[in-house]
């Protein structure tokens, strides 16, 4: 009778144990970036994870002299260095240049869920505390590398973006876009900083963007949810997974768009002079779904998140369902593949790298934490027709590469992106802490 008991006890536990396999297996990508990348990428059918796939890039930094890798007639070299977690940058009409050191306000430890997604941003190199600095880099003699480096402002709450605009330098902490007088020139604030509008802090997605709108009188401020597809509850996502438009003399705002799982990256494009954003995508439906993308964002648009994905494609795992919502969410006008973590964002207008990207848009990704194989990991552009819009059939072009060594370790992680007032191109590397500046090779 024994034996028998250990039998059927051995059966279940390697029924478990095979149950639990094949729940934690990673979900292989079928599907290249390219296929699931476009203005008609391939939506295959999802493959729900109750456990996700994780591919976590081992963060390592750059070997001494070693430097990321760019398409043919282009050439790099460090900015500026010695930085901490740099993620985010703009320049000041006088060219100098913002980069904001920071990083997510402390996590709370609370439950075997946020332990273990702690401790996977540790692995990914996205758990150190956050520096709370915006740093002034200037480049006096005009050789592409910043010979000045200094404490702009220090004290903030995870700060991101920034943009000066009527007289104030604003910056959106996680909590609260804030702002303070600023004077051509300057290399320190250290005015306390007035509270313009809240914003709801912290979640998984807690950087906050803002930039000016196309009317001259108003702001966009871009709010990322707090969690993958509202699985708290959709009260903890209120006023999140938007982007809102800000009135600063009046300390109003209202809601532009919605359903946006986490745009960080806006830019006005020059040919139209209207909203563009980059938006990361949900997790958990597999290694090709679904596609971060590039749009236009008009007032009153909805993007589906978190019912639904790519114009309409439903998330059975949403509960309750919303079916109302499904006719009037807008397709993305580009996706650029799934899991890439697209998140700078930047027009070309200015740039003088080549005819091959005079016309068209720049996009720092971060790169995937739970795909297979790794996605992202690169700075690419988008082309754009005259139309103001994607050219059709292009895909996106590799421009800076290598963050990824032989070994899958991350040297570094892209983020922020601009074009300077020399033409250049600087990205911001928040893992080899170096800010990059890219130049048409001579």
């Amino acid at each position: 009778m024994r034996k028998h008991v250990l039998i059927v006890s051995g059966i279940i536990v390697l029924i478990g144990i095979a149950v639990i396999a094949w729940l934690a297996w990673p979900d292989t990508a079928r599907l290249s970036v390219d296929q699931v990348a476009g203005k008609q990428p391939t939506i295959s059918a999802p493959r729900e994870q109750v456990i996700p796939t994780v591919n976590i890039a081992k963060p390592v930094g750059w070997a001494q002299g070693a430097k990321p890798q760019v398409a043919p007639g282009l050439a790099i070299q460090a900015f500026a260095t010695s930085l901490d977690h740099p993620r985010w940058l703009y320049e000041l009409p006088n060219g100098d240049v913002l980069v904001a050191e920071t990083n997510s306000p402390p996590r709370p430890a609370a439950g075997i869920t946020q332990r273990v997604m702690n401790f996977f941003l540790g692995r990914a190199g996205a758990a150190v505390p956050s520096a709370n600095r915006i740093t002034l880099l200037r480049d006096t003699n005009g050789d592409g590398k910043a010979d000045m480096k200094t404490a702009f402002m220090t004290g903030l709450n995870s700060p991101f973006g920034m943009v000066f605009f009527d007289g104030y330098l604003y910056i959106a902490n996680t909590d609260a876009l804030v702002r303070v007088p600023y004077r051509e020139g300057e290399t320190q604030i250290t005015a306390k900083p007035e509270k313009v509008v809240p914003l709801r802090g912290g979640g998984n997605h807690w950087a906050r963007n803002v930039i000016a709108a196309e009317d001259g009188k108003t702001l966009y401020v871009s709010v990322g949810s707090a969690s993958n597809i509202a699985e708290n509850g959709m009260d903890a996502e209120k006023f999140r997974a938007t982007i809102l438009q800000v009135w600063p003399n009046d300390k109003n705002w209202r809601v532009y768009a919605g359903g946006l799982r986490n745009p960080v990256g806006m830019a006005l494009n020059p040919i139209s002079n209207r909203l563009w954003t980059v938006v990361n995508e949900r997790d958990m439906l597999g290694s090709d779904l679904a596609p971060d993308y590039l749009t236009q964002v008009e007032f009153g648009d909805h993007f589906g998140w978190p019912w639904y994905y790519w114009g309409g494609y439903p998330d059975d795992r949403v509960e309750p369902a919303n079916p109302a919502l499904q006719q009037y969410v807008k397709r993305p006008d580009y996706a650029l593949g799934p899991h890439v973590a697209a998140l700078g964002l930047t027009f070309s207008q200015n740039a003088r790298l080549g005819d091959r990207f005079a016309r068209g848009a720049f996009v720092g990704e971060h790169g995937s934490w739970n795909r297979k194989p790794a996605s992202g990991y690169k700075v690419v552009f988008v082309p754009f027709g005259a139309n103001g819009f994607p050219v059709a059939g292009a895909k996106p072009v590799d421009v800076v590469g290598g963050f990824l060594d032989g070994k899958g370790e991350a040297q570094g992680r892209p983020v922020g992106v601009i074009v300077d007032k020399a033409g250049g191109l600087l990205v911001a590397d928040d893992v080899g802490n170096v800010v990059w500046r890219v130049s048409a090779a001579k």
